[in-house]
């Protein structure tokens, strides 16, 4: 095979290869029932009404949506944005989020290692980062909101005052409670329109804080209520 030859056919085979992933790239579009991504595969839209959704380590998806259910994602996976409406989000360490991470009744949890480059919000229900990057801002309106050990956010947190049937609930309104952990950054302006209990640890750093008072605690943990 003279070099010429060999070039062409090697480019073809490395073109090829890298256009395996790509090809791979398929929607999965349900109306009752779960989706599951498999470890280490690259999808295109996930999407279900009445249903979970499980990634598997290293998978990787662009929208990733459901309406009735929750989404659970293992370490090391990557998708654009991620929203439910009942249910909760949970992704582990080494996350990479382009967009939003978003639900309306339900909680959100990601892990050491990963980065959002959009928002991340909820209306009922708890935000939780732990050594996370959150390119945008924090929004709420009843519910907690943990910014953890080594967690930074650049946008800052809002929470808004529930307006109408928006976030509401029967009997006493529980007091939403917002803590900045230790080592924890939030670049932007924490803003409250509602009553919180807000701590923050002596090593963490904030901006400008409207509508509450922090409480500064040394501790591993912040007081309890």
């Amino acid at each position: 095979m003279n070099r010429f030859l060999l070039c062409t056919v090697l480019l073809a085979a490395s073109t090829a290869a890298f256009a395996v992933p790509q090809a791979a790239r398929h929607d999965i579009d349900k109306v009752n029932g779960g989706i599951t991504a498999e470890a280490g595969q690259a999808y295109g839209e996930l999407s279900t009404v009445n249903g979970g959704i499980e990634l598997g380590r290293g998978a990787s998806a662009e929208d990733v949506e459901t309406v009735n259910g929750g989404i659970r994602a293992e370490d090391e996976v990557s998708a654009h944005d991620v929203s439910t409406v009942n249910g909760g989000i949970r992704f582990g360490r080494q996350a990479r989020i382009d967009g939003n991470l978003e639900t309306v009744n339900g909680g959100i949890f990601t892990d050491h290692g990963s980065q959002v480059r959009g928002d991340v919000s909820t209306v009922n229900g708890g935000i939780g980062l732990v050594g996370t990057n959150v390119e945008g801002r924090i929004e709420t309106v009843n519910g907690d909101v943990t910014v953890g050990a080594g967690s930074r956010v650049k946008g800052g947190i809002l929470v808004e005052k529930p307006t109408g049937n928006f976030g509401f609930r029967l009997g006493k309104q529980k007091i939403p409670r917002i803590v900045i952990g230790p080592n924890a950054v939030v670049e932007g302006p924490m803003v409250f329109e509602r009553e919180v209990k807000l701590y923050v640890h002596a090593s963490a750093r904030t901006g400008t804080i409207t509508g509450a008072t922090a409480q500064r605690y040394d501790g591993a943990t912040p007081p309890k209520d």
